[in-house]
């Protein structure tokens, strides 16, 4: 086979030697260059924050300054420091673990297998555990006897969030203590009026405890409760059937029970698990033997041994 050498168009080029086309070429794109750095220049004088203008129709691009970073992670930093100096002054021996974001979208809560009632496919879910794969857990305290200021600091200064089910029959002793609670971020919920035994009663007798308490807590705190808990942990379909009707959404039970001296199980491996409720009382030492920041202080060095942070219960419903 023959090479064919193709014919040079524009002449036969010597070696080192531009052709006059290419030297044109490149006067060209010099002039370009010249006055694209030249619309830069103008651009960047004319901008009024001394920036170069967006294209038309292109909103300016505004990273944070690296100092605003700065700024949040020192106050994340103090934030910490201020945990661990309250958790020392508390008498823990380790800072509570801080609780990761909630998810986007909320997982999908079902009535734990055995919970059944009839028909539970149209009422309130019952559960003790919310799904989740993330170690965390939740604290939650019922009926309201014990109204221990100490409760309040303790809970505000070591950020532990926590969710709590009232009765009224002694909420009444004073409503102040649980507004505080309230203006601290807890949400007060349904633990009926006087915490009978529902099953004992008919439908009327158990909606009348139930609404009568989302009443009560509507009129002294603002907002109507969506979740539920029975009296006992006993309910039947009348309960979940007047809970429904009285605006309840679901109805938390519990995994384990917290006490100043020990922590009790409901599941066979005596161990916490992810997304488990806690259940604890508003009790002192009348009941107890100790307080209520005994029993805290028990709660946490359980939960923050095995690794685990308390989260906000109403973030994952």
């Amino acid at each position: 086979m023959q090479l064919v050498r193709q014919n040079d168009k524009f002449g036969a080029r010597r070696k080192g030697q531009v052709p006059a086309w290419g030297r044109a070429r490149g006067r060209v794109r010099a002039a370009a260059a010249v006055l694209t750095v030249a619309a830069i220049a103008s651009g960047c004088a004319s901008g009024s924050d001394g920036g170069v203008n967006p294209a038309p129709g292109q909103q300016r691009l505004d990273a944070p300054p690296a100092r605003a970073l700065d700024t949040y992670a020192q106050k994340l930093r103090v934030a910490e420091v201020a945990r661990a100096a309250a958790a020392k002054r508390w008498g823990l021996a380790k800072t509570p673990l801080t609780a990761p974001l909630p998810p986007a979208q909320k997982p999908r809560i079902t009535t734990r297998k055995g919970f059944e009632v009839k028909g539970q496919a149209s009422l309130p879910p019952v559960f003790t555990t919310v799904p989740t794969k993330k170690k965390i857990v939740f604290l939650t305290i019922d009926d309201g006897a014990e109204k221990d200021p100490a409760l309040l600091k303790m809970m505000s200064e070591l950020k532990i969030p926590y969710t709590a089910f009232l009765s009224d029959y002694l909420v009444k002793e004073d409503y102040g203590y649980f507004k505080k609670m309230q203006s601290r971020g807890v949400t007060l919920n349904n633990h009926t009026l006087n915490h009978r035994y529902l099953p004992g009663l008919s439908y009327e007798g158990q909606r009348r405890e139930i609404c009568g308490m989302q009443n009560t807590i509507q009129k002294r705190y603002g907002k109507r409760p969506e979740l539920f808990r029975p009296p006992y942990g006993n309910y039947n379909v009348d309960s979940l059937r007047a809970a429904k009707s009285c605006g309840i959404k679901a109805v938390p039970l519990w995994a384990s029970e917290a006490f100043p001296n020990r922590m009790d199980w409901r599941e066979w491996d005596r161990d916490l698990h992810p997304g488990d409720i806690i259940l604890t009382h508003f009790r002192g030492r009348e009941d107890w033997k100790g307080t209520m920041p005994d029993m805290i202080r028990k709660v946490m060095k359980t939960v923050t041994d095995k690794g685990y942070a308390v989260a906000r219960l109403e973030d994952y419903l």
